[in-house]
C-alpha cells in the first residue's frame, strides 16, 4: 500500500512540474524549417495550394473538406486521425508566399505557417515559419520538450519531398 501511495504521489508531483513549467514558458513561439526541393517554384507552389490533393501525399492527414469562403478568404477542414482543424488562407502571392492560419476558436493552440518559396539554383528553397501559440500549459510543455516546435514542418517537408520525387 506504501508503494501505491509514494507512485500516486510521484505521478502528481511530476503532472504539477510539468504544469508548472508549462506555465513558465511563453504562450508564443516562432519556428522555421527550410528545404531545397529539386522542382520549379511553380510546381512546389502546385503542391502546397491543391488543398483537394492534400490528403494524396500528406502522411498525416485522412481528408480535406472545402468550406465556404470567410471574408473572401479561402478555406478548408483538414482531418487528422486525432481532429479536425480549419484553416484560411490569409495571404497569397503565387509562387512566391503563401500565409495560412488557424481558423478555429478554441483549441488549446492556433497561429500561422508562412510558405516562402526562392529560386534555388534549378530548384527552389522553401522555407516555412511557424508563428504559434500554445495556450494550454501542459500542451506548451510537449510541444516544446517532447515534440518539438518543428516537428509537423520537418514532417510535411519530408512528405513534400516525397511527393515531389514521384511527380
Amino acid at each position: 500500500m506504501k508503494w501505491v501511495l509514494i507512485a500516486g504521489a510521484s505521478l502528481v508531483a511530476v503532472v504539477l512540474l510539468i504544469t508548472l513549467i508549462g506555465f513558465l514558458l511563453p504562450k508564443a513561439h516562432t519556428a522555421s524549417v527550410a528545404q531545397h526541393y529539386n522542382a520549379a517554384p511553380a510546381a512546389v507552389w502546385s503542391l502546397i495550394t491543391q488543398r483537394e490533393r492534400f490528403p494524396e501525399w500528406r502522411s498525416d492527414l485522412r481528408g480535406v473538406e472545402q468550406l465556404p469562403a470567410n471574408d473572401g478568404k479561402v478555406r478548408w477542414k483538414e482531418q487528422t486521425k486525432y481532429d479536425a482543424v480549419t484553416m484560411e488562407v490569409t495571404e497569397a502571392v503565387p509562387e512566391q508566399k503563401l500565409v495560412t492560419r488557424i481558423a478555429d476558436e478554441g483549441l488549446p493552440f492556433g497561429g500561422t505557417w508562412t510558405f516562402e518559396l526562392g529560386r534555388d539554383g534549378a530548384g527552389t528553397l522553401l522555407t516555412i515559419t511557424e508563428r504559434g501559440e500554445v495556450y494550454n500549459p501542459i500542451f506548451r510543455f510537449v510541444s516544446r520538450f517532447v515534440m518539438g516546435h518543428t516537428a509537423t514542418m520537418e514532417k510535411f517537408h519530408a512528405d513534400a519531398a516525397r511527393a515531389l520525387q514521384k511527380g
